[in-house]
C-alpha cells in the first residue's frame, strides 16, 4: 500500500511535466504524424482540425490511461520515482484513469480564455489558438501550483486535479 508515502513537491510536478511533454513527442510522432503523413502522402487525404485535434488528444489519453492503470507510473513518472494511485494506494482503474486525464486538460480552457481576453486587449481578432507559451505556462505551472490551496497536512497537498480525481502522486523511495 502506498497510502503512507509522501507527497510530490510542485518542483517536481513540474520537471515531470517538462519530461513529459518530451515524451508525449514521441507518442505524437509515432501515432498522430506518421499515419497522417502516410495517409496524405499515398491518397493525399488530409483530416480536418477537429479530428485531428481528437485524435491526438485520444491518443495522449490513451497513453497515460494505459501506464496509470499498469504501473501507476508514466515513463517520466518512472524517472522521477513518482507515482499515482487512488485514494486507498492502489492503482487507478481504467475509469479513474480516464476520468483525471479528463479532468488534467481542463487547462485548456482557462487558456483559450487567456488567449482570448489578452487578444481582445490588444486590438487584434480572434481566430487562432492559444500560443504554445500560455499552454506550457498554464500545463507546467497553473496545475501544479493549485497543490498551494489544499491544506491536506496528513496525505500531504495534492493538486486540484488530484483532489476532484480522488488520486495522489505519492514520492516512491529511491531504491
Amino acid at each position: 500500500m502506498n497510502i503512507f508515502l509522501p507527497a510530490v513537491t510542485i518542483k517536481r510536478r513540474i520537471f515531470i511535466g517538462l519530461y513529459e511533454m518530451l515524451m508525449l513527442l514521441g507518442v505524437w510522432a509515432l501515432g498522430y504524424l506518421v499515419p497522417t503523413l502516410l495517409l496524405g502522402i499515398i491518397f493525399n487525404i488530409q483530416l480536418p482540425n477537429w479530428l485531428a485535434f481528437g485524435l491526438v488528444y485520444s491518443l495522449f489519453g490513451a497513453y497515460f490511461v494505459w501506464y496509470w492503470k499498469k504501473t501507476g507510473q508514466t515513463l517520466a513518472m518512472q524517472t522521477w520515482n513518482v507515482k499515482l494511485v487512488n485514494l486507498d494506494g492502489n492503482l487507478l482503474s481504467r475509469n479513474q484513469g480516464l476520468i483525471r486525464y479528463a479532468l488534467s486538460t481542463l487547462w485548456l480552457i482557462p487558456t483559450v480564455i487567456i488567449y482570448g481576453v489578452f487578444k481582445i486587449l490588444m486590438g487584434h481578432a480572434l481566430g487562432h489558438w492559444p500560443t504554445i507559451e500560455l499552454m506550457f505556462f498554464m500545463a507546467l505551472l497553473f496545475w501544479p501550483m493549485t497543490c498551494l490551496l489544499d491544506k491536506d497536512r496528513v496525505n500531504g497537498p495534492q493538486s486540484l486535479v488530484d483532489r476532484l480525481a480522488k488520486t495522489r502522486l505519492v514520492q516512491l523511495p529511491k531504491n
